[in-house]
């Protein structure tokens, strides 16, 4: 185990992300670079860009609690140093998209009550679900219902965000590139971490198994929010027919540019709920298939 938490020491966060791929950026991105003006004159694009800003800060806020809280009841000091790294690494991502949120137009004094209009209730269920294992110091459940299951969803939904983006909005594309960066360590790290602690803990598997199940109901609910009835996707593909602008958004084989968003949602509910079944098997958990909203 001490080998293997050596590669998640502070020294190696040090070398990789601030002293890595995060020099010479602001927020993430690059120096200079700004928010497509059409995402702040457009009405609905900018309605929808808010929506969907507002659920990365609710994500990342219940990260940066879930992993701050986790420290103490860490069973060694390696995997406490890791999930400091983690915390700090949290605390970023909340600060960077709250940050996009100013750039999209929204007052300091406006944030709360913003973030309250356009968080979705179903995300929020999925936030209380994890935290309420962190509240009771519950080790194993809590990493992996951060490192597994959250970090899981985290990873696929700013990996199909950052192909629409990449194009479009560099700007975006860039703090998304950093942030996917420290998911693919944290969710390692939850992979590596919890194999051990679970052969050691058998009774605990049925208790991680349900909250697995019940998470990725409330995931795949906020996801049927997002993408079921949504205008913006069509006022998106007027725009660039009106331009004359030929977009391409490949994700997981598929152009997600030429496709309705309810077939979208399918892509990407599909991408994150097969990546949670190797990965807790990977760790010796049965995933358990949730119900579809």
């Amino acid at each position: 185990m001490s080998d293997f938490l050596s590669a998640y020491s502070i020294q190696n966060w040090l070398e990789s992300c601030p002293q890595g791929y995060l020099e010479n950026t602001e927020y993430g991105h690059q120096p200079g670079e700004k928010e497509p003006e059409l995402l702040i004159t457009n009405p609905l694009l900018h309605e929808e860009t808010l929506r969907a800003t507002v659920q990365l800060v609710v994500g990342e806020r219940c990260a940066l609690s879930a992993s701050s809280g986790l420290i103490n009841a860490a069973p060694d000091e390696a995997s406490k140093r890791f999930l400091a790294t983690q915390t700090l690494d949290e605390a970023r991502h909340v600060e960077i998209f709250t940050q996009r949120l100013y750039d999209l137009g929204v007052k300091k004094e406006d944030l709360e009550s913003t973030i309250r209009h356009f968080a979705n209730p179903n995300l929020v269920k999925f936030a209380e679900v994890l935290l309420d294992k962190v509240d009771r110091k519950d080790f194993i459940a809590g990493v992996v219902g951060q490192n597994i299951v959250l970090e899981g969803m985290a990873f696929s939904v700013f990996e199909m965000l950052h192909a629409l983006n990449q194009d479009m909005n560099p700007k975006f594309a860039h703090t998304l590139s950093g942030t996917i960066a420290d998911e693919r360590r944290h969710v390692g790290f939850g992979e590596n971490r919890i194999g051990s602690l679970i052969k050691a803990h058998p009774e605990k598997k049925a208790e991680v198994e349900r909250m697995q199940k019940e998470m990725s109901y409330w995931m795949l609910a906020t996801f049927a929010d997002a993408f079921r009835n949504n205008t913006a996707a069509a006022e998106f593909k007027r725009i660039e027919q009106e331009a004359g602008l030929e977009h391409h958004a490949r994700f997981q084989g598929v152009d997600l540019a030429g496709m309705e968003p309810e077939a979208m949602e399918v892509v990407l509910a599909d991408t994150v709920l097969k990546e949670f079944k190797v990965r807790l098997g990977r760790i010796g958990i049965d995933y358990q298939t949730p119900v579809r909203p």
